[in-house]
C-alpha cells in the first residue's frame, strides 16, 4: 500500500513540474527564444568582425610604412581638405545618435505606444541613412580622388628611424635606412602620379637618391574590405528597420501584447553594429 502511495506521488510530482523550465515551459535566462538566438547570432558575428580586426592591427604594428590616419581622412565635402578626422567623426556620431534613437524606440514597445515606435525607428532609420551616404562619399574620394584601390595604396608614412629587413619590389631594397619622420603621400597631378624623393642615410645604398614607393596594398584591402563588411551590416538593419516599423504601423506587433519585442530584437543587432563601428573607429583612424 505504501508503495503505491509513493508511485501515485511521484507521477503527482511529474505531471505538476511538467511545464517548468526542465519541460520548457519556461524561458531560458528570462530571454524569449527569438532574443536567445539574437544573442546567438551576435556572438558569432563578433568572432568575425574580432579575427578581421586583429588581422588589421597584426599587419598595421607590423609595417614601418604603414599610412597615418592623419593624412588619409582629411578631406571633407567641398573641396575641403587638411582637417584630419571630421568627417569620420561626424560619420560617428550619427551613428552614436541612432544608437539613442533606437533605445527610444525600445522604450516606446515596452509602454505599447505604437506611434512612438514608429517616430522614433523612423529617425533611427534616417540615421543609419546618412551614415551610409558619409561612407559612400568617403569611398567615392578615396578611390575617385585618391586613387586608392584593393591592390593600390598611395598613402604611407615613416614614423620612426629604422631599417627595412625586406625590399618593396620596386625602390626600397633590404638595408636601407631611413629617418625619422620623414613621409610620404603620392597622388596624381593632373594625371600624372608626382612621388616625392629622399636620399638613403645608410647602409648599401647610402647616399643614393630615390623615388618612395607606394604604401602597403594591404592597407586599402582591409580598409574597404572591413568598413564594407560593417556597411553591409548597417544596410541590412535599415532594411530590417524598415520592414519592421511598417509592421509596427499597422498594428502587427501591438497585437501580440509582448512589449513590440520584434523592436528589442533589431535594437540588439543595430547596438552591435554601433559598438562595431568603435572599434573600426579605433583602429583605422586613430591608431
Amino acid at each position: 500500500m505504501a508503495s503505491e502511495t509513493l508511485v501515485h506521488h511521484d507521477e503527482h510530482h511529474n505531471e505538476s513540474t511538467a511545464g517548468t523550465a526542465w519541460g520548457g515551459g519556461k524561458e531560458p535566462f528570462k530571454a524569449s527564444y527569438g532574443k536567445l538566438m539574437m544573442w546567438y547570432f551576435l556572438l558569432s558575428d563578433a568572432f568575425t568582425f574580432a579575427g578581421f580586426l586583429i588581422a588589421y592591427g597584426a599587419l598595421r604594428f607590423s609595417m614601418k610604412t604603414w599610412p597615418v590616419p592623419d593624412f588619409v581622412f582629411s578631406s571633407l565635402p567641398g573641396g575641403i581638405h587638411h582637417k584630419p578626422l571630421i568627417f569620420v567623426t561626424i560619420m560617428t556620431f550619427v551613428l552614436l545618435a541612432s544608437s539613442y534613437t533606437m533605445v527610444r524606440a525600445v522604450q516606446e514597445g515596452h509602454r505599447e505606444n505604437k506611434g512612438g515606435v514608429v517616430k522614433w525607428m523612423l529617425l533611427t532609420i534616417v540615421g543609419g541613412l546618412m551614415f551610409l551616404g558619409c561612407q559612400a562619399w568617403e569611398w567615392t574620394t578615396l578611390i575617385g580622388e585618391e586613387h586608392m584601390t584593393i591592390k593600390v595604396n598611395p598613402f604611407g608614412t615613416h614614423t620612426e628611424s629604422g631599417v627595412y629587413l625586406a625590399g618593396d619590389g620596386h625602390d626600397i631594397k633590404a638595408g636601407d635606412t631611413f629617418k625619422a619622420g620623414s613621409s610620404y603621400l603620392i597622388h596624381k597631378h593632373d594625371g600624372e602620379w608626382a612621388p616625392l624623393s629622399y636620399k638613403v642615410t645608410e647602409g648599401p645604398n647610402k647616399d643614393i637618391e630615390k623615388t618612395q614607393a607606394f604604401g602597403p596594398k594591404a592597407f586599402g584591402a582591409l580598409f574597404f574590405f572591413i568598413t564594407g563588411f560593417h556597411g553591409f551590416h548597417v544596410l541590412s538593419g535599415v532594411a530590417f528597420m524598415l520592414i519592421i516599423m511598417l509592421n509596427s504601423a499597422t498594428g502587427l506587433y501591438e497585437k501580440r501584447k509582448n512589449g513590440y519585442e520584434m523592436v528589442e530584437k533589431i535594437g540588439l543587432y543595430w547596438h552591435f553594429v554601433d559598438l562595431v563601428w568603435v572599434f573600426v573607429f579605433l583602429l583605422f583612424y586613430l591608431l
